[in-house]
């Protein structure tokens, strides 16, 4: 990615980001946008619908957005991107997983018409592709990608710094993601969950693709769905 990759071992001080929930489109899939509060730099995940909306609370919080991340390819996560980016100030950069590449064909996104989201002329593709392990910074905020299959086959949660994890369609508040669109394993969202999810710090505060937040701690003991 653009921005710049941590170094193993580099001691970064906790910094606590300003986080907004913007609930989005039909399926109400949750849009998210990351600040800064020392640069004001930005991130935005998963912008799928309403772009007004989005864009007007990024001018509210008077923010730079540099960089947007897709959690996985459905059109309910990816359909406002680019009007997004017609309507930012400055040029910013799009990144997703490359297994989700079939998502972002225009067939795919063609599926999203019958629930009013919107199919662009010309479609954006992401420009930099996420990897398991893939660290970078947002102005003073750290960043790593775990890659979270079963959903679709490109899905990834993201870390951000101690305190919070992005979880996509992968995890919700007592819920898992359907595996049964095309693309989806439900072996593979059970590992995913169980192997990659459920290691982590119990106070890690999970935030959804849809729906409340969570902790990881919680989910283990009360998710029906996966249980530790």
């Amino acid at each position: 990615m653009s921005a710049p990759s941590s170094e193993p071992g580099e001691d970064i001080t906790p910094i606590t980001p300003h986080i907004e929930c913007i609930p989005i489109g039909l399926l109400e899939a949750n849009c998210y946008l990351i600040i800064c509060p020392e640069t004001n730099e930005a991130l935005l995940i998963d912008p799928g619908a309403e772009p007004e909306r989005i864009l007007h609370h990024i001018q509210t919080a008077g923010c730079r957005v540099t960089h947007l991340l897709h959690t996985h390819g459905h059109f309910d996560h990816i359909s406002a991107t680019e009007a997004v980016l017609d309507g930012l100030e400055h040029a910013a950069s799009v990144s997703g997983h490359p297994a989700d590449a079939y998502l972002y064909e225009r067939e795919a996104r063609a599926r999203g018409q019958q629930f009013g989201y919107d199919l662009p002329e010309s479609l954006t593709v992401p420009d930099k592709h996420l990897a398991d392990g893939t660290q970078f910074r947002i102005g003073s905020l750290r960043f790593e990608v775990i890659h979270t299959p079963g959903h679709t086959p490109g899905s990834i949660s993201l870390i951000c710094g101690t305190t919070t994890i992005f979880t996509g369609d992968t995890l919700f508040r007592r819920g898992i993601g359907r595996t049964d669109l095309a693309g989806g394993d439900e072996e593979q969202i059970y590992e995913s969950i169980l192997t990659r999810l459920y290691p982590l710090d119990e106070a890690l505060r999970v935030l959804p693709g849809h729906g409340p937040a969570t902790t990881i701690g919680e989910e283990k003991r009360a998710n029906p769905f996966v249980q530790a």
